[in-house]
């Protein structure tokens, strides 16, 4: 499948933490967009789920982020989510990974590898995607789309979930983008 479908996406926001933002280069465009990520799914009904790293040292999904009754947060030391075993479990029969997150280069990286060698198929949000250096962060995204990574925008991906013009939350949507 070529589309990001809403029935069988889900929104994988990595380590989005209280210590480790500061230091990301336009951080607050990747939150702005991880914000609009995570209301249109949750207002589609696609499912949201949310990696800390060592949260004990990092901190906790800074407040504008944070999951939500019902989400999952998966807390982990590894860098590849995909490694703690409970990853895979917690998208159901979600087929189609759609990726957000912090940092590009490290956690975001090993994950969408470790899903793409699971057989997971990957669409990586590059707006809503952050390093504390840009050359990393686009060295990453190069790396990520040559091992078959779809590399999508913020728009692209809502878009999509809406499929319509005539889709009933379309405005609602919509007007966060203009």
């Amino acid at each position: 499948m070529l589309t990001i479908d809403p029935t069988q996406s889900l929104l994988l926001v990595i380590d989005m933490q209280t210590r480790l933002l500061p230091a990301i280069h336009q951080g607050d465009q990747v939150i702005r967009n991880l914000e609009q990520l995570i209301q249109s799914a949750r207002t589609l009904g696609i499912p949201v789920v949310y990696t800390e790293q060592n949260p004990g040292g990092l901190g906790a999904t800074i407040p504008a982020l944070a999951a939500r009754k019902g989400e999952a947060v998966l807390e982990k030391m590894t860098f590849d989510a995909v490694k703690t075993g409970q990853l895979l479990a917690l998208a159901g029969d979600r087929r189609q990974w759609v990726i957000g997150g912090c940092e590009s280069h490290v956690c975001v990286l090993q994950t969408v590898l470790g899903l793409r060698m699971a057989g997971k198929k990957v669409y990586l949000v590059s707006d809503a995607t952050g390093s504390r250096k840009p050359h990393d962060r686009e060295t990453a995204i190069a790396r990520m789309a040559r091992h078959s990574s779809e590399i999508v925008t913020t728009e692209m991906v809502i878009f999509e979930w809406l499929e319509s013009a005539e889709h009933p939350q379309f405005r609602d949507l919509l007007q966060p983008l203009k």
